[in-house]
């Protein structure tokens, strides 16, 4: 086996790693996309969660959201991607600043969660509900949508491509399948390429039986 190793570190940057325990082997997210309404003196919020790993995903939410509630007068949001905390966005889509993206995620980082997706929609019932109500509008639909699914646990992988011949297929499925691996890309071809992500917990186990087969080209990627 031939393995290339590059250098890498936690980065906190914007966001506290140990408030979600990505410092140890795991992180929390979401599996199921559920909904949830909130009601403030005749405006209507649907907040609606959605697991996402990518923004090419959370675009095509957001725009399958603004088809199917188009007479809403807002649509705001706010999403965490990934494990090193620098990853994220939040919008008020036309509520004053501050009074909507960011009472979205921090109902999305109270709950340590991460990989996750929430657009609230509301529809203006006729009375300005002020800064404070806005904020509590936003934060409470969110909260309510966290409420309506499962949080669960995932190990923090550490992402790497595999090079081999087809005929070593059956021992690297093997290793894939007893570890718990993630296959992310899988070309099987007569010399095959993987991408599988490696629980962090688990790589010196995982890497010592990867030695074990021939002709296997390993490296680490992004």
């Amino acid at each position: 086996m031939k393995l290339s190793q590059g250098g890498g570190h936690w980065q906190a940057g914007g966001f506290n790693l140990s408030t979600i325990k990505i410092i140890m082997d795991y992180y929390f997210t979401i599996e199921t996309s559920p909904v949830a309404e909130f009601k403030d003196r005749g405006s209507k919020f649907l907040a609606y969660s959605f697991p996402l790993k990518n923004a090419s995903d959370f675009k095509k939410h957001l725009q399958s959201l603004k088809k199917e509630h188009s007479k809403a007068v807002h649509h705001c949001f706010a999403y965490r991607i990934g494990t090193d905390g620098n990853n994220f966005r939040t919008s008020d889509a036309g509520e004053p600043s501050g009074t909507a993206g960011k009472p979205i995620l921090g109902q999305i980082d109270s709950k340590q969660l991460t990989d996750i997706l929430i657009i609230v929609v509301r529809y203006f019932g006729g009375t300005l509900l002020g800064i404070p109500g806005l904020i509590n509008a936003y934060k409470t639909a969110s909260s309510l949508v966290l409420q309506c699914t499962p949080i669960v646990q995932k190990a923090v992988e550490i992402n790497y491509e595999l090079q081999f011949n087809y005929t070593e297929m059956n021992d690297i499925m093997r290793i894939i399948k007893q570890n718990n691996c993630t296959i992310h890309k899988n070309e099987m071809l007569l010399f095959c390429k993987m991408i599988i992500g490696i629980p962090k917990n688990k790589r010196e186990k995982i890497l010592d039986s990867l030695q074990g087969v021939e002709n296997l080209e390993l490296r680490i990627v992004n």
